[in-house]
């Protein structure tokens, strides 16, 4: 019975669906470790020298490392959902690469204009939704939809930058994960890959 639902069981979305792997497989680590991996290794720190190798991997790593399992959830839950739709529509290569751009410019944005150290997928997370608007985007015309997220999340994010109320989210990673997203969306209408 078990193998027979087992073998029913697809990996559907390579990327998506390790990305997801590995990041819990650190959480889990981590647990064992007492923090002490994730901050080492998955944070990063707008004070990492960039005289040693390690700021540089950090600077792709930080989308792996999560503080606990509610914030993996919450950064997941968007993931696992849009994920595999802009895996299958525009490859898994594709969005390997836009997984890891976005990654490296929100660690550069964090160095340059973020406080303290970020972890976390949630940039990626904001940056697929942006770009799953894009999906059945045809003739120039821009969707209701992409206006519409643009309007709740990204305007929301930007208003969260600005306050001052602290709430140890980073709104910057948010923001620049979604113009990540605005601009390979972008790049692809326009026949770019």
């Amino acid at each position: 019975m078990t193998q027979e639902i087992l073998s029913k069981v697809q990996y559907n979305s390579a990327v998506i669906l390790t990305f997801f792997f590995i990041s819990l497989l650190i959480l889990i680590i981590d647990k064992v470790c007492k923090k002490r991996l994730t901050n080492t290794l998955f944070v990063t720190y707008k004070n990492d020298s960039l005289l040693s190798p390690l700021t540089y991997f950090k600077l792709v790593s930080h989308i792996l490392g999560h503080s606990n399992w509610e914030h993996l959830y919450n950064n997941f839950i968007k993931i696992l959902l849009v994920g595999p739709l802009i895996e299958e529509k525009y490859g898994s290569i594709n969005l390997l690469i836009a997984i890891i751009l976005t990654a490296i410019i929100i660690g550069i944005v964090h160095k340059i204009f973020g406080k303290g150290g970020i972890l976390g997928s949630s940039g990626i997370a904001y940056m697929l939704i942006i770009l799953s608007s894009f999906v059945n985007m045809e003739d120039g015309k821009i969707p209701l939809t992409l206006a519409l997220i643009i309007l709740f999340f990204l305007v929301d994010e930007v208003i969260k930058l600005f306050s001052r109320k602290k709430d140890g989210i980073s709104h910057l990673g948010h923001v620049t994960g979604a113009i990540c997203g605005l601009i390979f969306g972008i790049l692809t209408v326009n026949g770019i890959d």
